[in-house]
């Protein structure tokens, strides 16, 4: 099928540029309000495109695809994560899927950094008390928070933005450990000055401050229970800028309410848009709107990697950033 006739459905509205191009090489349909899909509509969208272009908060389950027509070949992604869509199901119905991998990783990184910063900090609660015009001078003993250098960092998914991440938090005097599915090499190991925890319990019971930067997958979910994080220092700080559901989020707040850890910094959360509660109402936590990936640049390559995608595939030939099962 000539390119120029590929029928591209995209759900959500994507960077200027990125949109222009789109529009120059196929049969591109917009989302000019970037108003979310309703299941309706996400299964009128498969069942017209060649192409789709979805976004991590686009739920595309069996359901949705089982009702995609015989023209559907390609679900190019917007973003990294795949967890809302099954993989499985998709390839089984013969239908390729990609994603963006490796572009958003500086800036989710520095986004992990900030909080990790934040937090012991207290950087929050000082901008609230000057909001609030609380401010009534220096003092010694007052807005005490917590020196990061010198502290651990458990690292939990020791990929690219977990080797960001920790190149960052090496340049602040953090200690480096990490708990990851596979071992990295000697070479990242002692670039990093990293130790390998095989045990995530007994890493978790160890460190000052914990960092997610794992993909969320079946096995991933609630990988911090609530078991586990009762295994962290009352005095430990979490931050997480992976995906909401690798927390119990509940048994998170519950915690933080009661004191048995010093403070979290969230820019994902376990049911987004919702956040729960309890997490709003606590001084010692900062939360973010999902803003990790959130610079012009990332979004920008973000959609040229989808452009990519979908210009290779059209051309017969393996799109470079093909999902598979095993890689879940």
């Amino acid at each position: 099928m000539p390119q120029s006739k590929l029928k591209v459905i995209v759900t959500r509205k994507l960077p200027e540029p990125v949109e222009t191009r789109m529009a120059e090489l196929f049969d591109t349909e917009l989302n000019a309000t970037d108003t979310p899909m309703t299941y309706e509509q996400l299964v009128d969208a498969v069942s017209r495109a060649d192409v789709l272009v979805p976004t991590v908060t686009d739920k595309i389950d069996s359901k949705v695809l089982s009702r995609a027509g015989e023209r559907l070949r390609l679900i190019a992604q917007f973003g990294a994560g795949v967890d809302n869509m099954d993989v499985a199901t998709a390839i089984q119905r013969g239908i390729t899927v990609t994603n963006t991998p490796g572009v958003l990783t500086e800036d989710t990184a520095d986004i992990t950094m900030a909080l990790i910063l934040a937090v012991p900090r207290r950087l929050m609660e000082g901008v609230k008390v000057v909001e609030a015009d609380g401010f009534e001078g220096w003092s010694p003993t007052w807005m005490l928070g917590r020196r990061v250098a010198g502290k651990r960092l458990g690292i939990v998914g020791m990929g690219r933005i977990g080797q960001a991440v920790a190149r960052r938090a090496k340049a602040f005097g953090l200690q480096i450990h990490y708990h990851n599915r596979r071992r990295v090499s000697a070479a990242i190991e002692q670039e990093l000055e990293a130790t390998y925890w095989e045990s995530l319990d007994q890493m978790l019971s160890r460190m000052d401050i914990i960092s997610v930067n794992c993909p969320h997958t079946p096995a991933t979910y609630h990988l911090l229970s609530a078991r586990r994080l009762q295994l962290m220092k009352p005095s430990a700080y979490l931050v997480n800028t992976a995906r909401g559901e690798v927390i119990d989020e509940a048994a998170l707040a519950r915690m933080l309410d009661k004191g048995l850890l010093a403070g979290a910094g969230l820019d994902v959360f376990e049911h987004e848009p919702a956040i729960n509660p309890k997490l709003k109402k606590l001084p010692n936590v900062m939360l973010l709107p999902h803003m990790g990936s959130a610079t012009m640049e990332s979004r920008t390559e973000m959609g040229e990697k989808v452009i990519i995608n979908i210009k290779t595939f059209a051309d017969g030939h393996k799109p470079p950033d093909r999902v598979i099962p095993a890689m879940l």
